[in-house]
Order: structure tokens, then sequence, then C-alpha cells
């Protein structure tokens, strides 16, 4: 319990005087809400009340008397937060109901909704590196091919770590298998989606619509479940190679370890790099289940803090927004806590191995044939009009004439579909690389930039949009400003994990002890290091991008229809899922297609690192016999000694 206590203080003092003031300011924008939307707060709770009632002005002043709304926003934030120490957080300006119950019935539902999503997770993200960890654990030093020693030293001196070598899984463990990558690119709102209507309607096996029992937390779970397993299991299987091939886990296998043991060390060796990302993905369970809990009808948080949004309800959205962020704050000092326990002294004392190692060579045949058949596709629609209306072809079924059917206006799905790439697919790719590109860049600076993330990864997408569109207007632009917000929070989270554990390896101990400088070990060491895992996590991320921009079109925050974003082809042909299932399967089937192609093409991504990287699997994997460089001279290393070598 004393380092426990200690672990946590270290991380004390100026990071909660931040989160702190990141917290009010995040408070503060929300209960600016009503305002920034330019818009009358009275006419907005008029019409969420009850929209046949006439809004003339006695109405409306009467309404502004009852909420005192012209005390102005700073008071009604004061009376607010002077209510909280005391239970109070207020009534709602809808309903009339007290908040404080309300927000607590709604985030215990989310949290029931979370576990059973976790548990899914947990189950996807070992069944997609199954694979690896099985050959990986099985491994034996004899089986290493020549070169890689019959011992323990041999082995940890060895420079004929392959990539192939690595776990065993090599390139086709981890970019062959299409199938969890694709479910990893997918979003939420279209898994809960297909689950509904297939399973839930037209099979009839779950329930579908409400939350009265176990039954019914089958399907959201899965949904909310698939794919962020599947996302931590891909980032999870991009570092098994490397830590199976580390000298401690071949002189287990060469000692008779059994590889089931091994195995259990290695995904813990493993583990503290995808904490962080982890503890993400267990607020966004919460707070981006919105389209989830819509799709299942299921009275959470997410729900809840949406729909006072859009009624600009400002006492129940303050007050979810605030449980957000506290449930950030608790599962990001949670996840810190667990990556310095599970790495113990090793984290500060410079003693662990780099898990970064040359990526085998991936396939390119599939990234080619994926990226022709979605080229195929936009050159086949383009040529045709996605907005003339045919009422007499509604609903038609995949013909010659529309390859993909029609909608229920009797529009071209396919030339819809065409159209809509060139703006989604573009505006995602700019919002994916702005992403990035944040992301590394505030990983660098994981003390600012931690706080940040946990707080910023409360805020559903959806309200960001609003709270974006309040500030900047509404807009073509609204809905990539609104993504981008969020959209780094993940790729941050994920950098400073691994230059946390890069640091502390024994090469950049050494590096730095040589006298490389600040500089060069960022740009010529840590930087190639988590480049490419990173950078692979972003393609993983793109497809998911892709919908959420047109997704908040179609709430009024940017592009109207009819245009024909991928989103709002989703959203406008749910409805007829029954009736004409292909209008929904069609631009979802294009939508996992871009997640193939993203996932296969993140495959490629590699970033060799300097002279240490090349030719061997990494400082650790080679002996002073083998530095590189005309000044090096046998064992004895009598030349002048690289900073690369460690």
């Amino acid at each position: 319990m004393p380092a426990v206590l200690r672990t946590l203080a270290r991380g004390g003092g100026p990071s909660l005087l931040w989160r702190a003031v990141l917290m009010a300011a995040l408070v503060c924008a929300i209960g600016l809400l009503p305002w920034l939307a330019r818009t009358d707060p009275a006419l907005t709770v008029l019409r969420a009340r009850s929209a046949e009632r006439d809004p003339d002005p006695a109405t409306l002043r009467a309404i502004r008397d009852e909420l005192g709304l012209d005390d102005g926003p700073l008071m009604l934030l004061g009376r607010w937060l002077g209510g909280l120490p005391h239970g109070d957080a207020g009534r709602s300006w809808v309903s009339g109901t007290e908040v404080l119950p309300a927000v607590a019935q709604a985030l215990g539902v989310s949290l029931l909704l979370m576990a059973g999503a976790l548990a899914v997770a947990v189950a996807t993200a070992a069944a997609v590196c199954a694979r690896t960890v099985w050959l990986g654990s099985r491994r034996r030093l004899g089986e290493r091919g020549p070169g890689t020693g019959g011992s323990a030293g041999g082995s940890a001196g060895s420079g004929t770590g392959r990539a192939s070598d690595t776990g065993g899984a090599g390139g086709a463990g981890r970019f062959g298998g299409t199938g969890p990558a694709v479910l990893a690119a997918l979003p939420e709102f279209l898994v809960a989606s297909v689950l509904a209507s297939v399973v839930g309607v037209r099979l009839g096996w779950l329930p579908a619509l409400g939350w009265y029992g176990p039954q019914w937390m089958v399907l959201p779970s899965l949904a909310l479940g698939l794919p962020a397993g599947a996302v931590l299991g891909r980032m999870l299987d991009d570092l098994l190679p490397a830590a199976f091939a580390e000298p401690w886990a071949r002189a287990a296998a060469a000692r008779g370890i059994p590889p089931g043991s091994v195995a259990r060390h290695t995904v813990r060796r493993c583990l503290p790099g995808l904490l962080p990302n982890a503890g993400l993905f267990v607020v966004g369970l919460t707070a981006g289940s919105v389209a989830v809990e819509q799709v299942f009808d299921i009275p959470g948080l997410g729900r809840l803090t949406l729909r006072a949004a859009l009624a600009q309800d400002l006492p129940v959205l303050q007050t979810g927004v605030l449980a957000l962020v506290l449930l950030a704050a608790t599962a990001g000092a949670l996840a810190r806590l667990g990556t310095r326990l599970l790495i113990g002294p090793a984290l500060r004392g410079g003693a662990l191995h780099s898990l970064h190692r040359p990526a085998a060579s991936a396939p390119r045949a599939l990234p080619l044939l994926y990226g022709a058949v979605l080229l195929a596709v936009i050159g086949l629609g383009l040529p045709h009009d996605p907005f003339v209306l045919d009422t007499t072809a509604r609903l038609q079924s995949p013909s010659a004439p529309h390859p993909f059917g029609t909608d229920a206006l009797g529009r071209d799905i396919l030339a819809r579909t065409a159209h809509g790439a060139l703006t989604t697919l573009g505006t995602a790719c700019a919002v994916s690389a702005a992403a990035l590109a944040a992301g590394v860049l505030l990983g660098l600076l994981p003390r600012l930039s931690g706080p940040v993330a946990d707080t910023v990864n409360a805020v559903p997408p959806v309200l960001a949009g609003l709270l974006v569109t309040g500030t900047a207007g509404s807009g073509p632009w609204t809905p990539a400003l609104a993504v981008a917000v969020v959209a780094w929070s993940p790729l941050a989270a994920h950098t400073s994990a691994l230059l946390r554990q890069e640091r502390a390896a024994t090469h950049v101990t050494a590096t730095r002890a040589l006298g490389a400088g600040p500089g060069f070990l960022l740009a010529r060491v840590l930087l190639p290091a988590v480049l490419p895992s990173v950078a692979r996590h972003a393609l993983l991320r793109l497809p998911g991008i892709a919908l959420s921009l047109a997704a908040l079109g179609f709430l009024g925050l940017g592009a109207q229809p009819p245009s024909p974003e991928w989103g709002l082809l989703l959203a406008e042909n749910q409805p007829y899922a029954e009736r004409a299932p292909w209008a929904v399967l069609a631009p979802a089937a294009v939508l996992a297609l871009l997640g193939a192609l993203a996932v296969t093409a993140a495959g490629g991504v590699r970033l060799p690192g300097p002279g240490r990287l090349r030719g061997g699997s990494g400082p650790e994997g080679r002996g002073p016999s083998q530095a590189r460089g005309p000044g090096a001279r046998g064992a004895g290393g009598a030349g002048r000694p690289s900073p690369d070598t460690g």
C-alpha cells in the first residue's frame, strides 16, 4: 500500500491542478452552450417541452423568469456549482425532475453496459492475438535457424532475430488476417445497426430494443466490445513478436519453462504500452456509446447527455459531462498506476529491452486489390447523377442499371456512394493526418497532454460538435473540426506510452551515456521506434473518422441532405433495412472495404531506425562484434563506437 500511495503521489501536484483547471474550463464551456448556440434558450426549452405550443413572447418570458435565464450564464453556473457540495445538481429545465438521481441511474446503466462491453473486448483481443501467442510461446531456440545460439547467452547476443522469427506470427499473423482488421475499422454505430436489424429483428434470436434484463445486454455489448477489442488486439499483436524475441523469453524457452507461462509473462510485458489506450477505451465505451444507446433504446448516460445537449437542458448536461470527466480521470489514474506496477523499477532504471523491431514485409497484393476495387466502385458511380429522383424505381433491388439498387426516393445508391466518397474520404484523410500529427507532438509532452486527453476523451463526439458549432458556427468544416478535437487523444496516449517504455530501454541508456543529446535521441532512436505503431493505429481509425464526419453532418452540424455522404446514406436507409437490406449493406460494404484497405496498408507502414535497426533484431540482439560502421573492429570494438549500439 505505501508503494501504491507513492506512485499516486508521484503523479499528483501540478498534474492534479492541471486536471482541475481543464475540468473547470469544460464545465464552464458547457454552461455557456445555450448562449454560444446563438439561439434563445427559452425557445429551445419550450420546443423540448412541447413542440405544439406557440412560442409567443409571453410564454418565452415566463420560461425565462422560471429558469432565471435573464440572470446570465455566470449566475446560473454559480448556482449550479454551489449546490453540488450539498448533493443538489438542480432540476431539469425540460422535465422539472431532480437531476442527480436521473444522472446516477443513467450512469449505473452505462457502467453495466461498459462491463459487458469490456468482457467482449477482452475476449475479442485474445482471439485476435491467439495465433501469435500460440506460435510464439512454442518457439524453441533450436528452431530459429543458425546463428541464434544454443543457450540463453547465445540468444541474447545473437544478431539474427529476423522479424519473421519474432513470435512466430510474422507478417501473416499481424497483417494477413483482415477479418479482425476490418472489424477494428468499423464504427460501433454500423455494428449496432447490423446486429439490431439482423440478429434482433430478422432472426429474432435476442431482444434488440430496451433495457430490461441480462438478455438485453448482449447485442449492445457486442456492438461496443467487438470493434474496441479488435483495435486493442491489433495493437497488442503489434508488440508481441518483439517481446517473444527478448532474451528472457528465449532463455525461458531453452530451460523448458512451460509455453503457457512464457506466453502469460510476454503478454504482461506488452500490457503497459496498451493500458493508457485501454483507459481511454473504458471511458469511450461510456461517453462514445451514444449511437449504440440510440439504436438499442438504452437509457444510458451517453443518450441522456446527448438529449440534454440538443434540448439545451443545462443542469442535466453539466452534471452528465461532469460525471463523464470524473470517470475519465479515474480510469486514467488507474491506467497510469497499472503501468507503473506492471513494469516496476525497470521503467525508471533503464533495464527494459526495446519492443521496436523491423516489421516483416507486408503482402502488397491485398492493399492493391482492395484499393483497385474501391477505385472501381467510385469510377463506376461517378458518371451518374446522385440527385436524380425516380419515384417509379423506389427501393429496387440491385440490377444492371442500378448495381447497388435504389433508395426510398429512387436515387441510385452506387452513384451516391461514389460521389460521397470524394468529400467523405478526402476530409477523413485530412482529419486523420492532422490527428496523427497532433497525437505524436502532444504525446511527446505526457504531463501536458495526458490530462487533456483524458478530459477530451470524456466528451462525446456529438457534444464536441455542438460546442464547436456554438463557437465557430455551422458550416462544411464544422464536423471536421469537431472530430479532430477528439481524434488525437488515443494517438497521443499511445505515443506517450510507447515513448515511456522506449526511454527505459537499455540501448537508450547506453546511447545517452555515449554522449548523445536529447535531439539525437528523439530523432534517431525514439521516434523511429514508436512512429510505425502509432501510424498503423491512425490508419485503423480512418474508417471510423469517415463515418463520424458524416454522422455529425446528419445531425445538422455540417452538410445537409441530399448530400451523398456515407454516414447520411446509412442513416437515411436504416428505416428500410428489413424491406431493402441492400440499401444499407451496399454503403456498409464499401465502408468495410475502406477498413480492409486501411488495415492492410498499415501493414506496410515501416520506418527503419538508424543503423542499429538494419540487419538485426535491435540493439539488444547484436553483440559488439556486429557493430556497423568503418570504425568497428571485431569483438573488442576498438573503433569509434556508434551511439546507436546499446
